[in-house]
């Protein structure tokens, strides 16, 4: 099992700036490929971006692309979300997804949400316009 606790989230104005932190327990960092989705109201969750277990390849949704960077701290089991110039559209419910599975995954098959087997509770994001 992995327990994933996100933090970070908050109001903010559009153009600011915001960190999303994601703690993981429970199972060897290492091992994980992680993730950030959201989820905003009255829309389906979404794909955010994703990194590789070593840290070294991301993914991103257009919509976020050159404003938002993941990464992660694998001696401290703490995976990132960077979000600057945040839009008011960028609000949402976000969380940090960890993927625990060995076997190799695709570009596309890390923005699947049904490749990650564990989720934390979720951060709320609110961007005023």
């Amino acid at each position: 099992q992995v327990q994933l606790i996100e933090s970070g989230g908050g109001l903010v104005q559009a153009g600011g700036s915001l960190r999303l932190s994601c703690a993981a327990s429970g199972r060897t960092f290492s091992m994980l490929r992680m993730a950030w989705f959201r989820q905003a109201p009255g829309k389906e969750r979404e794909f955010v971006a994703a990194i590789n277990r070593r840290g070294i390849v991301t993914y991103y949704a257009d919509s976020v692309k050159g404003r938002f960077t993941i990464s992660r701290d694998s001696a401290n089991n703490m995976v990132f979300l960077q979000m600057n110039n945040l839009k008011p559209e960028d609000t949402a419910v976000y969380y940090c997804a960890a993927d625990g599975d060995p076997k190799i995954r695709t570009a596309q098959g890390m923005t699947f949400q049904s490749s990650y087997d564990y989720w934390g509770q979720g951060t709320q994001v609110t961007v005023s316009s």
